[in-house]
């Protein structure tokens, strides 16, 4: 998977741009709050549908305008792709794939494989289970429309669930209207679990082999699922809890609650530990680096291509073994890379394709 082009007329701080790419490695660097992140959104929003600083579409268009346009090319085996995005103050955004219009934004899930490497990422080891359901979301969603389709639906039926357990309390003759929610809660939460059971399952295979490699066969590294509550026993769990619920305002079980465990094993024969809990912060980053470059991994199996990288801004948060290991294994990945300066590429020149400087809002050179 490589993008060939890339246009925006009043993205963000950029009012026209044009760029072409050709395969390797990107690297667009410049002082902070100058568009260089805007980019790698506008990639990522061409590719996945959203944005992964979870903007607002009114938010993404250029102060003063009413709308904003993004059009991007990209090549997938041999299969040309062009994907038009129109974003509105007013009114629902616009898709279009090689001049079909699409009716959901779903519909672009594994069109363009795609993965996003932020310093965000790197918080995700110590960070609270949030942080993590994001994660899980996010990069599931990326390959698996179903499951997409899945956490719509689930999320959409818990904000229902939990409107009406606050109703509840003024009406008390709505409580047999939970019985709705509970089974769509039921229906999709059961999918999502069993779905991400598998994922992780599968990831941590990956993320073992590469952290081990990182670590020079020092440690070893396994994701754990800790789900909130079985597929099995969600909706006798969701019934027994409901007086509960019903006090609190709040439905307290579910996939909504989930987490997963990064467990640490030392090379020396100590008990596995949870790397957020007593991981060092080396040990953390090097956690975190495992697990995205085992999503690319993932990714490439499940898609068949081999997908884009973004890396926003996140050599900086490395030091130079780990920022060693994340550019050599960049080798047939196309990769759009953010930077402050260049310092870090003085060993890695002959990897680099093309070199941008951006400065407010526009590409001031590429060589």
């Amino acid at each position: 998977m490589r993008i060939e082009s890339l246009d925006l007329r009043n993205f963000r701080n950029y009012r026209e741009l044009h760029l072409d790419f050709g395969d390797g490695i990107h690297i667009f660097y410049g002082d902070n709050a100058q568009g260089k992140s805007n980019l790698l959104e506008a990639v990522f929003l061409l590719a996945s549908g959203r944005s992964f600083r979870n903007s607002k579409d009114r938010e993404m268009i250029r102060f003063d305008e009413e709308e904003c346009h993004l059009k991007g090319g990209f090549l997938k085996e041999d299969l040309k792709l062009r994907i038009d995005m129109h974003l509105k103050n007013a009114g629902n955004r616009g898709i279009a794939l090689n001049g079909v219009k699409l009716r959901k934004t779903r519909e672009l899930v594994g069109k363009v494989p795609c993965v996003l490497f932020s310093p965000e990422d790197l918080e995700i080891v110590k960070k609270g289970p949030s942080e993590r359901r994001r994660f899980l979301d996010s990069e599931i969603s990326l390959i698996d429309p179903i499951y997409l389709n899945d956490l719509s639906q689930y999320k959409k039926a818990l904000e229902q669930r939990n409107q009406l357990l606050k109703d509840i309390a003024f009406e008390p003759s709505l409580k047999d209207m939970l019985d709705v929610w509970d089974e769509q809660l039921v229906r999709f939460g059961r999918n999502m679990t069993a779905v991400r059971r598998r994922f992780l399952s599968e990831l941590s295979e990956d993320v073992s082999r590469i952290h081990r490699s990182i670590s020079g066969d020092r440690e070893d590294l396994r994701l754990f699922y800790e789900p909130d509550v079985s597929e099995e026993a969600f909706a006798e769990k969701l019934f027994r809890n409901r007086e509960n619920d019903i006090r609190n305002r709040n439905t307290s079980c579910g996939p909504h609650r989930d987490d997963f465990e990064f467990r640490l094993t030392l090379s020396s024969g100590e008990r596995p530990a949870d790397a957020r809990v007593y991981g060092s912060q080396g040990q953390q980053r090097t956690a975190a680096l495992s697990l995205k470059l085992a999503e690319i991994e993932i990714v490439r199996r499940k898609t068949g291509e081999t997908p884009l990288l973004l890396l926003d801004d996140v050599l900086s948060e490395l030091d130079r073994n780990r920022q060693e290991y994340l550019i050599d294994s960049l080798e047939h990945i196309q990769t759009l890379i953010t930077c402050t300066g260049l310092d870090d590429f003085v060993n890695h020149q002959d990897a680099l394709r093309k070199v941008y400087h951006v400065a407010n809002g526009e590409i001031v050179y590429g060589e």
